[in-house]
Order: structure tokens, then sequence, then C-alpha cells
């Protein structure tokens, strides 16, 4: 939000939320049905062609962020070191309203006749777009783009967009509606010109707005992609289009670099950056990083792929292409454990202290908690983490105090293991549902003194205090007692379907202050909180310890739980 927010800053349909899209419905389907129902001569496929075009620019803006944040997060031509935060994510999720905007704008330039039944090519359109484009408005949008510094229109609208001086390819459409009106009247000038002179065609329409689109995009990524030898071989072409760095310094110093993809009136009127040749050179000789510490995670659902990059200073997270549904599937299991494995053995030829495997990455019916890795490979100097340990301190440490009772529900896995020992072996009694379940925990405490603590659950023995892993279903939650406390064990969060209980976040902790570029996390857990074996694999690196965490291996919890405190790191207390 601007500083001092002016007239028509919100978009009008921000009170939709998700429902924004219903706007554009009648026009698609009126469109659809003209396109289906008339006579084929009839048919205009540039009225039909418009929800097409719309939803190809999604998907381009998309490919562009998530090419962006797979770069950046490998340093390589990396502009600015500065962090991106969550509120900078949060901020620009409402990239799409401007197409939706535009969409609503195509439809209504619809009713103009000219508009209707557009020829696929014309020269001469395609060049009278080209030449209104490099002049008027690349001309107005300087003078316009400089008038939106003054301290007037910048505090009530303009410096919304420059909140981000870190810049991604979607900051390009971040601004108050209010601009995008102008900037839109702006970029009709050659769409209205080509349709008032009867030359517009698809090509003319649609590749003007891809070009914009491209652009804009391009001009936003945080790293440097134009190289070097296109200015070598065309000189002049640093005056009819501008790279990410010479963007890049608009958003660090505010002043300069005015132009919208040609610097050649920044030059004209001394506008230019003095920096900006020295800035692209650097950009470009930037090596990738070799971070200390990876984490191994993958895809939860397709939207996910929103949220790929993760990084923060010698730390970074490496995201695989497999989403949780081919987990499951036992004929892929071969193929998962590859990737992983070219995973580990990329790591430690680039010399990373450590590799923390996230989420269904450590399944024991994948490969044993990592152990098949390290068998496999036994010289290994990388260390792989499953991160088992520090999630069952973050457990025990989440029961509240004075708990004499706990009842223990779910697909047991290592962590459900470690977490009855533990409380076993503290005095607290673990009462186990299922008959299995109980047989197999007894099974793994033996004849101890400590196994004298685990019991079957029964009405005698209730208690409000549940861990919980995968498979906990409405049955069950059913009777648990009103004010029970949900306290996960599982990667995945149980489905909350009591009003009446409280749920705890899956084991997590809240990042330290002082860890930056904290951009994403499981999309189940509050903001600046990282999943525990994500934090394993940070304190692991941190430490400097020389063991792996795979197999059946538990280290320390106490050890653990204080080395993570001492880092920063901070327990949730908050029930949800």
């Amino acid at each position: 939000m601007a500083s001092k927010p002016g007239i028509l800053t919100e978009w009008p349909w921000t009170c939709l939320g998700n429902f924004k899209y219903l706007i554009l419905a009648p026009s698609v389907i009126h469109a659809t049905y003209s396109f289906v129902v008339k006579e084929q001569d009839e048919r205009d496929f540039s009225h039909f062609s418009i929800f097409p075009f719309l939803l190809t620019r999604m998907l381009h803006n998309q490919i562009w962020i998530s090419f962006s944040r797979y770069r950046t997060a490998k340093g390589s031509n990396r502009i600015v070191d500065k962090s991106i935060e969550f509120e900078q994510v949060d901020r620009e999720r409402n990239w799409d309203d401007q197409i939706i905007f535009n969409g609503i704008l195509f439809y209504l330039g619809m009713y103009v006749k000219m508009a209707h039944h557009l020829p696929v090519w014309r020269t001469d359109g395609v060049i009278l777009t080209i030449l209104l484009h490099a002049g008027p408005v690349e001309f107005l949008y300087y003078w316009l783009h400089r008038a939106l510094h003054h301290h007037f229109l910048y505090s009530r609208y303009h410096s919304h967009h420059h909140s981000s001086i870190v810049t991604e390819p979607i900051t390009s459409v971040i601004h108050p509606f209010a601009e995008h009106i102008a900037y839109f009247a702006l970029f009709a000038i050659p769409i209205l010109s080509s349709v008032l002179t009867g030359t517009t065609s698809i090509a003319s329409f649609s590749g003007y707005i891809t070009y914009i689109d491209f652009m804009n995009n391009m001009g936003h990524c945080n790293f440097e992609l134009i190289p070097n030898w296109i200015f070598s071989m065309f000189p002049p072409l640093k005056f009819i289009m501008y790279t990410p760095s010479f963007h890049s310094l608009h958003h660090t110093q505010f002043r300069t670099n005015y132009s919208l993809f040609m610097p050649f009136y920044d030059y004209v009127y001394r506008t230019v950056d003095k920096s900006s040749d020295s800035l692209y050179h650097t950009s470009l000789e930037r090596k990738e990083e070799a971070p200390d510490v990876v984490h191994l995670t993958h895809l939860t659902t397709p939207e996910s792929i929103y949220h790929l990059h993760l990084g923060f200073a010698s730390l970074a997270s490496r995201p695989h292409n497999s989403t949780c549904i081919q987990y499951y599937m036992q004929w892929q299991r071969e193929s998962i454990n590859s990737v992983i494995e070219d995973a580990i053995l990329e790591a430690e030829d680039k010399g990373i202290k450590v590799l923390s495997l996230g989420l269904l990455n450590q399944e024991k019916e994948l490969n044993r908690n990592g152990e098949m890795y390290i068998r496999r490979y036994p010289q290994l100097k990388l260390k792989l983490v499953d991160g088992s340990s520090l999630a069952v301190a973050v457990v025990l440490n989440s029961i509240p105090k004075g708990t004499t009772r706990v009842i223990l529900r779910g697909n047991l896995s290592k962590v459900a293991y470690s977490i009855a020992l533990a409380l076993c072996q503290g005095g607290i009694q673990v009462s186990a549902v299922r008959q299995d379940e109980y047989k197999k925990l007894k099974e793994r405490l033996g004849n101890t003194e400590a196994a004298n603590n685990l019991v079957q659950y029964s009405e005698s023995n209730v208690t409000k205090t549940w861990l919980v892993g995968d498979g906990l279903n409405e049955d069950e939650q059913s009777k648990a007692l009103k004010g029970t406390i949900f306290i996960p064990f599982s990667q995945f969060p149980p489905k909350k379907m009591r009003k009446d209980c409280f749920y705890n976040n899956t084991p997590s902790m809240l990042a330290p202050k002082h860890l930056e570029n904290v951009d994403s996390c499981e999309n189940w857990l509050p903001r600046r909180v990282i999943s525990a074996w994500r934090v394993a694999g940070i304190v692991h690196g941190l430490e400097d310890w020389n063991v792996h965490e795979c197999g059946d291996t538990i280290f320390n919890t106490e050890e653990i739980w204080e080395a993570t405190l001492r880092h920063g790191f901070r327990p949730l207390t908050v029930f949800t």
C-alpha cells in the first residue's frame, strides 16, 4: 500500500477475493457461445481468442516467476543482495489483477465495429504499432514516470511499487489501480491508432501486449541475463533496450533510469545512473553461490510451484518436481530415489556441507530415512540429515507442562517411536488407540521399565493431549474431549474437524529476525515459520556436526534443542 493512499488505489474487485475471475465470465461465455453458434463465415475469431490470450499471458508471467526464483536461488548474475521477505510476496500476489482489468477492456473494445473480424497479420499495422511505441508511448511514459516520482503522486500511488527494493518479474505490474488506468491509456495509443486506421491485426495486438509483458518481466528480474556480446555486435542497442541491472538501479536509487523499455530518453534528459554500465558488467561476472546447506524438498500441490524459492545468506533450498501423489506409487519410487541421489551427488561435487531431506524425501518406505544413500556412498563428505531429532524435540517441548498422560495416534514413524520412548522414560503415560499401534510400540520399547508407561487406550485413561500423525480421521477426532490439544508429529498437518479443540502446527520453529530472505515455507505454516526438518539441517551446518542423521539414528534431543535455541530459533506457543 502507498504511504498515503490516494483515490482509486484499491482494485474495484478486491472484496471478491478469488471470485474476482467471475467478472470475466459473462464476456467469455458470450464470446464462446457466439463463436460456436454462428455460421462459419460470421464467426469472429478475434473476439473468441481474447480469453485464450489472457490465459497465455498468465502462463507467460508464471514461467517468468518460476524461472526468476530458480535463478535467484542459484545466485549467479544476481544484481541486488538484499533479501525478499514475506511482506513483498504477499503484496505482489495480486499480479493477475492487471490481466483481469485488461480483459475487461479488451472485451469492451470488441463493441467497436472496426475491431471485429481482425485479420491474422497486416504488415502496415505491425510497423505502425512499433513506431508509435518507440515514439509517443516511450516519450510520454518517461515524463509520466518522472511525475509519479513527485512527492505528491509518489506518496499516494507510486511508492507502492517502490516498496519492492529487490524486484521480481511480477513486481512490474504491482501498482495501484489508478496507475494501471494511466498505463493502459498509454499502451492503448498504438492499439487504438491501428484500429482507427483499419490496419490492426491479431498479430499486432497480441504481439504488442506480449512484448510489454516480456520486457516488463525481464526488466524486473534480480539477475542479469542479457549477454554482453549483443551490445558489442550492435552498440546502439543500449539506447533502445534496457537490462535488468539498468532498471534495478531505478528501484535502489529512485531518481535515475526512468525509461520504460528504451533508455534513450534517460540519455537525452541526463537521468541515466552513472553506475549503470559498471553494475551491468559486475552482475554478468557474478558466479553461482555454493551454499553450505541445501534442503531437498518437493511440490505438495500444483500451485506450490509458486513458492519454490527459499534462500538466505549461505543457505539455500533446492526443489525437485515430484508431487505427493507420486510418492505413494511404488513404481515411481525408483525414479524418485534416482532424482534424490543425483541431487546428493551434485551437492557433494559442489562442496556442500549438509543436505537435509524434506517432506516425503526421507520416508522409510522410500529410502529408509536416507540410510540407503549412506550405504551406497559410504565415503560421502556431505552429511545427510533427516531432521527427526529436532522434530522429536519440538513435539516434546510442545506438550503442556504438568501433563501426565498423552494419546498417541496416527501412522507410526521414526519420530513417533522416539517420542513414545522419551515420554515413557520421563514417566509420562502413553496411550495407543489401536491394537496394532500398541503392539508395534510395545515391541520397540521391549521389556524395560519405561514400557510400563505404555498402555492401551480406554475410557478410563482419557486425556486432552493428543500426539497425532498421518491417518487421523474424523471418527477418531470425534472421540476427543472438548478443549483437546492436537500436537502433530508428522510432516503434514491433520485435517481440522473440531472447532472446540486446539491444533498445533506441524513440528516447526520461528526463524530469527537476522535470518534473511525467508520468503517461502510449507503452505500450512505461518509466515517466517520453518519446519523442524529444515531447521535441523541449518543447525547441523552451523554447529558443523560431522555425522549423518539417517536411518534409525536419533541425536540427543536436549542437545539439539539447546543448539537450535542458541542460534535464535524460537518455539511456537500459540495454538490454532
